[in-house]
């Protein structure tokens, strides 16, 4: 959407010199009401009543990353950017809208992942007014100051993006593909998309998000024990892949040890005894109980 803001070219002077003016009206009210003709003494009543007035109450004050949008009777002049103190048409109204980047702390919520175990959500993000038109003009401030009323769209928005984006991905990959991007170790995808559709949503308002992070992530409480008991089982069935792999390797070093250095002799039958009994000592969980043969007994 086309952006309507424009540079606000209205006259504007120095507000140090406004109120110079301002006094010396001061001074020469005074020195009319002072007079003894009437003309003096209303042309003093006129300078206070009208001038001294227009004076002060056109001064503005822009400080750094702040702006004011300036309209007047009804009709959108500009947006003044420029910092510093100034006095301009006292008839000009104005509404004050910084643009500096603010935080957002979304709540942790629960949602539905992809395949629909429910989940606790939560994201930060930094945001800042970009388009001070739509910023004015484009959201509802129902009473309330503009950014106030931006902070409430943004608010708003970004939730409905959060549980939107947390639906499209599981929590993890597991029994999906391996690549699969997941909210648990795909941080930095499911950022750039929820920063994407954040930006999508909050346009039309003419704000811009810098940055959005999910700091939250965990299983809802009713699936969560169970969740943890599948997680420690695939750990553990991982850690056992891990041994077998191990033992196998050595049991075959060893039967090639044994062949090479011609230690001893062994058959089908006995290399498949020495296989069955060196796994079961690798692989096993406690400690290995061997029994020493000695040789035959003869009576």
């Amino acid at each position: 959407m086309e952006t309507q803001e424009k540079k606000f070219e209205g006259a504007k002077i120095s507000g140090f010199a406004a109120i110079v003016i301002g006094l010396i009206l001061v001074g020469a009210s005074i020195f009319a009401i002072t007079t003894e003709t009437i003309a003096g003494v209303a042309g003093g009543i006129v300078g206070c009543v009208l001038l001294i007035p227009a004076i002060f109450y056109g001064l503005i004050m822009i400080e750094p990353n702040e702006t004011r949008v300036m309209i007047f009777f009804g009709k959108y002049r500009g947006t003044f950017t420029e910092n510093g103190f100034f006095w301009v048409n006292p008839f000009y109204s104005t509404r004050r809208i910084p643009i500096r980047a603010r935080n957002l702390d979304i709540e942790p919520v629960k949602v539905n992942d992809k395949v629909g175990n429910p989940i606790m959500i939560g994201a930060v993000l930094v945001w800042k007014v970009k388009d001070t038109y739509k910023a004015s003009f484009d959201i509802d401030a129902a009473g309330s100051s503009v950014m106030t009323a931006a902070a409430n769209f943004v608010k708003i928005q970004s939730d409905a993006a959060l549980r939107q984006v947390a639906g499209m991905y599981a929590y993890d990959n597991n029994n999906h593909e391996a690549d699969a991007i997941t909210l648990r170790s795909d941080g930095d995808e499911v950022s750039q998309k929820l920063e994407d559709e954040l930006n999508s949503r909050l346009a039309i308002a003419g704000i811009e998000v810098i940055e959005a992070r999910i700091n939250y992530l965990a299983y809802a409480a009713e699936i969560a024990s169970v969740m943890l008991r599948r997680q420690q089982a695939d750990a553990i069935i991982a850690a056992r892949e891990k041994i077998v792999e191990g033992a196998v390797s050595m049991v075959q070093l060893a039967l090639d040890k044994l062949q090479k250095d011609q230690i001893v002799e062994l058959d089908e039958e006995r290399k498949a005894a020495m296989v069955s009994n060196l796994l079961v000592v690798l692989c096993a969980d406690e400690a290995a109980q061997p029994i020493v043969n000695a040789g035959t007994l003869h009576h």
